[in-house]
């Protein structure tokens, strides 16, 4: 599967006292990615909720720190699709400096309604432009 790539800088609001990102700040950039790239795909995840009643959810996420960003850094978040399930969707992703790794994810995410957010099955037309 293709793996995309998104730049993000690393603001005043995303560091601690030491002006470093923040630990949990990282989740942030890795979602930031993850949308970006469906919207990349065509899939609107508002619009998802709205017309199909469909929404994705983190289920799991394993993530490893190896070295900080700081502020006024620009980050390479990459999105890269693993596997496909019925009702779920497998993605590791990276954030790099200058092509120096900083933080890589391995997340789950699930296929739910809106409401009862029971697992569903992943549309085909979804499935399709997952399948990049």
């Amino acid at each position: 599967m293709i793996q995309s790539q998104f730049l993000y800088r690393v603001y005043y609001e995303d560091t601690d006292l030491g002006g470093v990102v923040y630990y949990a700040n990282y989740l942030k950039f890795f979602e930031r990615a993850r949308t970006d790239y469906l919207r990349q795909l065509g899939i609107n995840q508002s619009q998802l909720a709205k017309d199909e009643n469909l929404i994705f959810v983190v289920r799991s996420c394993l993530i490893n720190y190896y070295s900080p960003a700081r502020l006024d850094d620009i980050l390479e978040v990459k999105v890269e699709i693993k596997a496909l399930n019925p009702a779920s969707i497998f993605l590791n992703q990276k954030i790099e400096i200058q092509q120096k790794l900083i933080t890589s994810l391995e997340v789950e995410l699930v296929c739910v309604d809106s409401v009862s957010f029971r697992p569903k099955k992943i549309p085909n037309n979804l499935k399709n432009r997952l399948h990049v």
